[in-house]
């Protein structure tokens, strides 16, 4: 597995998403946990790891969903996970997706401290219950990138919240990855309040492969992670691009997944 000292942009004015002061401390931060234990990241009551078992099987139980959209399915529907009808009508342009969790509560409050407030002593605990649905992906020679940010969103934040998900996917799993296989060349703003539509015509020409990443892509079989999957439009973009880049198969990973309405 390789992480290149040089694949990850820059954030402006100091030290890059994925290498600066600001992940080193959250990964010493990581490592005292697992050896003394610390506070339980959603109820913090005192746990020997990131989650406790009490909240992790209240908050963090698996449900069948659908391998099309990542939705929950039905207990009555299926006890693995399978493909829901809309998405046997019209399947989606990757070949699986895989959610952890239903995007709500806890799940949202600590995905807006990591995101948001560079809370990123939670990762592992929100990255508790994707890995639990991704172990038949351990050393299977996918290749891991993560939905890039904007350079303004970039110099906005301090890190690419995506890509602090992607790092630590990859490495439990035995993967490669790289931060900067896909660019976002424009700034497509925030997504939030646009409808499915909306969000698709303003994705248009967001991403690109970078040219020195491109035989890395060409007839690999990708693993695209980012935090949230709410209407699907930004993995449906960046799908679409590594697909024209020749990547043979994507796979969709998220930390949550939004529930319809």
């Amino acid at each position: 597995m390789t992480f290149p000292s040089d694949a990850t942009p820059m954030a402006a004015g100091g030290a890059g998403p994925s290498g600066g002061r600001l992940t080193c401390g959250a990964g010493w931060l990581a490592r005292a946990r697992r050896r003394v234990g610390g506070r339980c990241a959603v109820c913090r009551g005192w746990c020997a790891g990131d989650l406790c078992g009490h909240c992790a099987s209240r908050f963090a139980l698996a449900r069948p969903r659908c391998s099309g959209c990542a939705l929950a399915l039905p207990v009555a529907d299926a006890t693995v996970d399978t493909t829901c009808p809309r998405c046997r009508r019209a399947p989606p342009p990757w070949s699986r997706a895989v959610a952890g969790v239903d995007y709500g509560y806890p799940w949202d409050r600590l995905l807006a401290d990591f995101k948001f407030h560079q809370r990123l002593d939670v990762v592992d605990a929100l990255l508790q219950p994707l890995l639990a649905r991704l172990q038949d992906m351990r050393g299977s020679g996918l290749r891991v990138v993560s939905v890039p940010l904007s350079r303004e969103r970039l110099r906005e934040r301090g890190y690419n919240q995506s890509w602090e998900l992607a790092r630590r996917l990859a490495r439990a799993l035995a993967l490669d990855a790289r931060a900067d296989t896909l660019l976002r060349v424009r700034d497509t703003g925030h997504q939030l309040g646009l409808q499915r539509g909306a969000r698709q015509a303003n994705l248009q020409g967001a991403f690109v492969v970078t040219p020195r990443h491109a035989a890395w892509v060409r007839g690999a079989r990708i693993a695209l992670v980012d935090d949230v999957l709410t209407t699907g439009a930004t993995a449906r973009a960046a799908t679409h691009t590594l697909r024209a880049a020749g990547a043979c198969e994507v796979q969709v990973w998220t930390v949550a997944r939004t529930p319809e309405a």
